[in-house]
């Protein structure tokens, strides 16, 4: 393999000890996990089922049923598995690790001998593997379970999983390739190639990074396997049980298979596909030095994020496909943006911040945080949101049949459960999110503000660095070296976007310069141990507009302040919030409503609604001009991640202004 993209990467061992979030990950520790391991295995009243845990069973040979749910119904499990991995890293339980190694001693019982591993073609189409990529996510199901083998690995020391999947992964390996005999394929639905690197990393074995170089490889080269996969079958449909017409080449943007990786530069299709892929284009740039995949990567980075992402870090704007649509349409009451593309988008912005360390990819990965991945879960850890609305208007959402997947309400779990177990293993995982190392510079990158005890080996020599952080309420963030090598090591903290580059940093009381680079200040220095550094990015309520291209948003402005976006609700302003403006010449007035679930800060701005008193019932138009008045209110907006946890109604985050 060729030389690695920003040299090697120094370790870190991160504990968080956060105000803020440590609510989240305690709540998916002792909420999350179990609500979700009742759910699995169909125990949550008036839900869905998922019927995840008895497939296994039946795989197994313990049970005699038919097999349940979606053709992907084993990556909930996995997804779930990889959740407990992180949590026991951090808070070890002897009953949870009990309650894990049953569910994978079933795993390894229903492993074929092989090597071979999925309950759907185990139970309900046994000989028929392999004949479906395009639809049937085998190595997509593999994918989430190589990840969970490696999480469990790390967290616990135990290798049966991680002895599972790395013997499923040899015959995948045996499968596939350019050598004669092999399939020069890949799945319809990618995960197996971000996978595939974890697996590398964690065995040291070189051929599955080259098995997931291969898939990435040959995705979208000519002749197009998906098309000749389709044709074998002439058609036929696992989903319609018909045959359907064979795709034309440009049909397969939904798979990211239309072109050559390399040569992709919108991004397009199905919105978790794509950022799943990019994660791992991401990790082989790394890895390999593949300069064509590093750039591919930034094209297709830039026109998502600047081009085809709502303010909330929300990416897939229509829910035909669940798909990107075209550059700048991004309708607010017809939105897709689906959990589990946030929580991919926060991936892939990990995976360049090791390539390069530029704020901009740390700014989205908090903008996608702080707003759509927990927003999409309720207060209470046991209601989700698999599509992130940015106006709701409950009515439609039940009696229009073009927002039908817009839901006014959090469900409690869905046939099609990918999102909550993807919320759950990412919180569960999110210290390995706040820093990057650079080793060979002995530079500790700070992405994100989370209060947390970190210790970092570079070869300087070990460093131990305790972060305070008042996020997302107030700006300041302190640091305090507990630990030093006895050589200079370089401290670069980021610029949020959100502070327009006004910030103040303190060193041991006294205000201090510092050089900036690619959005981060950089404090290089021989440290002593019980240095404190204090930095204070501006944290501002501010209105935000959006470009005239994004129609939705025409007149129209939203509310900001720090990482968070805010929205109306219709329990706390005038009614329909249609009828609302945002008098932008008035004052942002920032309050702290200790009443709000929890408490949090609340913005008050001057209003106005339309008046409505003067229309008659049956009277939709006319004229403008006649008694158009408009009324005096204040309004009042909450962070976006709280809307919908207190009752039902009217949401926006785009107010006419």
């Amino acid at each position: 393999m060729a030389k690695q993209i920003n040299g090697q990467l120094g370790s870190s061992e991160v504990h968080i000890k956060d105000a803020f979030w440590n609510r989240f990950t305690e709540l998916v520790r002792e909420t999350v996990i179990p609500y979700q391991w009742d759910a699995l295995n169909d125990r949550i009243a008036d839900a869905e089922p998922s019927y995840a845990i008895r497939n296994f069973r039946v795989a197994a040979g313990l049970e005699e049923q038919p097999y349940g749910g979606m053709v992907f119904q084993d990556s909930d499990v996995a997804k779930w598995l990889e959740a407990v991995g992180y949590s026991l890293a951090s808070h070890p339980d002897a009953e949870l690790e009990r309650t894990a190694d049953e569910v994978i001693d079933l795993i390894a019982m229903a492993q074929h001998e092989n090597g071979y591993l999925n309950t759907y073609f185990t139970i309900k189409d046994p000989g028929k593997q392999w004949t479906n990529l395009y639809e049937a996510h085998e190595l997509y199901c593999a994918g989430h379970m190589i990840e969970a083998a490696v999480a469990y690995y790390d967290a616990t020391g135990k290798r049966k999983l991680l002895d599972v999947m790395c013997k499923f992964a040899d015959y995948i390996d045996s499968l596939f390739g350019i050598e004669p005999g092999k399939m020069r394929g890949y799945d319809g639905h990618q995960e197996i190639e971000l996978a595939l690197v974890k697996l590398y990393q964690t065995t040291g074995e070189d051929r599955y990074l080259k098995l997931a170089q291969f898939f990435i490889d040959e995705r979208g080269a000519e002749p197009n396997f998906l098309i000749e996969d389709i044709k074998q079958r002439d058609g036929l449909s696992l989903w319609t049980g018909r045959n359907m017409p064979i795709p034309k080449v440009e049909q397969l943007a939904y798979n990211q298979a239309h072109k050559p990786v390399r040569e992709q530069d919108v991004a397009v299709g199905h919105s978790v596909r794509a950022v799943y892929m990019y994660t791992a284009m991401a990790d082989l740039a790394r890895l390999t030095g593949d300069m064509q995949l590093l750039e591919a990567c930034q094209r297709l980075w830039n026109n998502m994020t600047r081009k085809q992402m709502y303010i909330t870090g929300g990416i897939g704007s229509t829910h035909h496909g669940e798909a990107f649509s075209f550059d700048y349409d991004l309708p607010n009451d017809t939105v897709y943006a689906e959990t589990c593309a946030s929580i991919g988008l926060i991936f892939f912005a990990q995976r360049m911040l090791k390539l390069e360390a530029k704020s901009e990819y740390a700014d989205i990965m908090e903008r996608a945080l702080f707003n759509n991945v927990v927003g999409s879960m309720s207060q209470d850890g046991k209601h989700y949101f698999y599509v992130n609305p940015l106006e709701v208007w409950p009515k439609a959402s039940e009696k229009n049949p073009g927002r039908h997947h817009v839901k006014a309400e959090r469900q409690k779990w869905f046939g099609c459960s990918c999102c909550p177990p993807n919320v759950a293993r990412l919180l569960s995982s999110l210290n390995d999110y706040i820093y990057t190392v650079t080793a060979a510079t002995n530079t500790i990158y700070t992405h994100l503000f989370i209060g947390s005890i970190a210790q970092f080996e570079l070869d300087a020599g070990s460093v131990t660095l305790k972060q305070e952080s008042e996020l997302p309420w107030k700006g300041n963030v302190r640091f305090e070296f507990t630990e030093v090598p006895g050589a200079t090591v370089t401290l670069a903290l980021r610029i949020p976007s959100w502070c327009r580059e006004k910030a103040v940093l303190r060193i041991n009381g006294e205000t201090a310069d510092y050089k900036t680079e690619n959005g981060y200040a950089l404090v290089n220095r021989n440290w002593q141990q019980g240095d404190v550094v204090e930095w204070e990015p501006a944290m501002e309520a501010q209105l935000t507009a959006a470009h005239p291209e994004i129609r939705a948003n025409a007149g129209k402005v939203a509310i900001e302040r720090g990482p968070l976006v805010y929205c109306l609700e219709e329990i706390d302003n005038a009614s329909p919030l249609a009828a609302v403006s945002l008098v932008t010449s008035s004052a942002l007035a920032v309050n702290f409503d200790s009443q709000l679930l929890g408490g949090a800060i609340v913005i008050e701005a001057e209003g106005r609604l339309d008046e409505q008193g003067s229309w008659q019932e049956e009277t939709p138009y006319r004229p403008y001009g006649l008694q158009q008045a408009s009324l005096p209110v204040k309004l009042k907006a909450v962070p976006y991640y709280l809307w919908g946890n207190r009752q039902r109604g009217e949401m926006t985050v785009w107010i006419r202004a």
